[in-house]
C-alpha cells in the first residue's frame, strides 16, 4: 500500500511541473517582442553600458527636449546647493572661486537648546570680567604679535593672510579690518559675523520652511517691494490676520536700516542676518539670549550702563535705556554720508527726520513716549535684558542695522 501512495504522489508532480511548463510556452508564444529584445541584447542586459545608452537612444530620438532639461537640471543644481549653504550656515560660494592654495573653511556645528537655557541668569553688574584674547592664530596656530587681528566679539585673533587664504578676507575689506581691528569700533570675525549661526538645526529649517513658503531665492538681492510683501505674508502666516499702517511703515523703516547706501536693494547676508535674529527673538525668551552673550560683549554692556547709573542706584530711565540700545549699531564710516544724518552713530535714520516717511505723525509719537518713559526706571538686568537682542544684532560687520531699535 505503500508503494502504491509514492507512485501516486509521484505521478502528480509530473503531472503539475508538466502543466507549469506548457504555461511558462504559452506566455512565451503571446510575447514576441520581448523574446527579441532580451536575444537583441543578450548578456549586456542590466548592465551600466545598457542604461546609458538607453538615456543616449532617447536623447537621439527628441533633440529637442535636451537643451531645455539640461537647462533645468543645471538650475535645480544651482538652486539646490544655495539651500544647502544655507543649512549649513555657510555664505555665498561662486562656482568661480578658486579653492587653489587655501585652506579648507571650517565645517559650522550648529548650536543645540540645552534643559536650562530658560532659566534665570544672574550677570551681576559690579563684578567686572577680566577678558583677553587668544595669542595664537585661530587658523595656524601660530604667535606673530602685533599682526593678529582680534575679534570684538569672541577672544579669538587671525592674520590678515591666513583669512585670506580661507576665503574670508578679499582686498576690498582688508583694509577695513585692519583700520577697525585695533579701535574701540573694532571688527568680527567670520564666526561672530554670521547671525545665521546663532539658530539650531530646528530653528534653521523653520527658516528655511518659511523662506520656501513665500518663494524666497537664496543668495539674491530683495528689492523694497519685495521685502514689504515677504514681511506682509510672514505676518498674515503667523498671526492669521494682515499688517496694520504702523507695523508696515516699521517694516519700510527696517528695509531703509538694511540698505544704508541707498542702492534700492537689501544684499542676502543682511537679510539672511536680519531674519535670523527676528526668530531669535521670536522664539527664545530673554534668558535664553543671554546666554549667547561673550564676555566680551558683557563687559561692553557694563561699561555703557555705568556712566548712566549717576546716583549710584542702579537705576536708569527708559528713555537712557533707549539711547544705550542705539549706541550699538555704531559702524566704520567709509565714506561721508551724501545727507546730514549719520548712519554709522545711533542708527539708520531717526523716527524725526525729513526723509523718514510720516514724519509729523512720527514726531508726536515720539513727544508722547518720550514723557511715558521718563517716569519708568530701569535697573541692570532689566536694561541687559532689553538690549541682549541688540546687542546680538550689532554683532555684523556690514554698516547695515540688522535690527532698528524702537525710537
Amino acid at each position: 500500500m505503500g508503494v502504491l501512495m509514492s507512485r501516486r504522489q509521484t505521478v502528480e508532480q509530473v503531472q503539475k511541473v508538466s502543466l507549469a511548463v506548457s504555461a511558462f510556452k504559452d506566455g512565451l508564444r503571446e510575447r514576441p517582442s520581448t523574446k527579441r529584445k532580451a536575444e537583441a541584447w543578450g548578456g549586456r542586459r542590466g548592465t551600466l553600458e545598457h542604461e546609458v545608452r538607453e538615456v543616449q537612444e532617447e536623447e537621439e530620438e527628441r533633440p529637442e527636449a535636451a537643451g531645455p532639461s539640461q537647462t533645468q537640471r543645471e538650475e535645480s543644481h544651482a538652486n539646490r546647493a544655495a539651500w544647502e549653504r544655507l543649512r549649513d550656515g555657510r555664505g555665498v560660494e561662486p562656482e568661480e572661486f578658486d579653492r587653489a592654495n587655501r585652506f579648507t573653511p571650517p565645517a559650522f556645528v550648529r548650536p543645540t537648546r540645552e534643559l536650562h537655557d530658560d532659566e534665570p541668569l544672574e550677570i551681576s553688574l559690579e563684578q567686572r570680567e577680566q577678558v583677553s584674547s587668544d595669542e595664537m592664530c585661530e587658523i595656524c596656530e601660530v604667535w606673530t604679535a602685533e599682526s593678529l587681528f582680534p575679534c570684538r566679539v569672541c577672544t579669538r585673533v587671525y592674520h590678515d593672510g591666513c583669512l585670506r587664504r580661507m576665503g574670508f578676507l578679499h582686498n576690498s575689506s582688508a583694509v577695513e579690518v585692519t583700520e577697525t581691528a585695533h579701535t574701540e569700533t573694532g571688527w568680527s570675525c567670520y564666526y561672530c559675523d554670521n547671525l545665521n549661526l546663532l539658530l539650531t538645526e530646528e530653528e534653521m529649517y523653520s527658516l528655511m520652511e518659511t523662506f520656501q513658503q513665500c518663494k524666497i531665492i537664496p543668495e539674491t538681492c530683495l528689492m523694497q517691494d519685495r521685502f514689504l510683501h515677504y514681511k506682509h505674508l510672514v505676518h498674515q502666516r503667523h498671526l492669521d490676520r494682515p499688517m496694520s499702517e504702523e507695523q508696515e511703515e516699521r517694516a519700510a523703516l527696517q528695509f531703509s536700516a538694511l540698505d544704508p547706501d541707498k542702492k534700492g536693494h537689501v544684499e542676502w547676508p543682511d537679510f539672511l542676518s536680519h531674519e535670523s535674529i527676528v526668530l531669535l527673538q521670536k522664539l527664545r525668551p530673554q534668558n535664553s539670549l543671554l546666554r549667547l552673550l561673550t564676555a566680551k560683549e558683557r563687559e561692553r554692556a557694563r561699561a555703557t550702563f555705568l556712566p548712566l547709573n549717576q546716583d549710584g542706584q542702579g537705576l536708569i530711565s527708559e528713555g537712557e535705556c533707549r539711547k544705550a540700545q542705539h549706541t550699538w549699531f555704531r559702524k566704520h564710516q567709509k565714506e561721508a554720508p551724501s545727507c546730514n544724518v549719520s548712519i554709522s552713530h545711533v542708527g539708520p535714520m531717526s523716527e524725526s527726520s525729513p526723509a523718514s516717511s510720516g514724519s509729523s505723525q512720527s514726531q508726536e509719537k515720539t513727544l508722547l513716549g518720550t514723557e511715558q518713559e521718563e517716569s519708568r526706571l530701569v535697573d541692570w538686568p532689566t536694561f541687559l535684558k532689553e538690549s541682549v537682542i541688540y546687542i546680538l544684532a550689532a554683532r555684523p560687520n556690514s554698516a547695515a542695522i540688522h535690527l532698528k531699535p524702537l525710537a
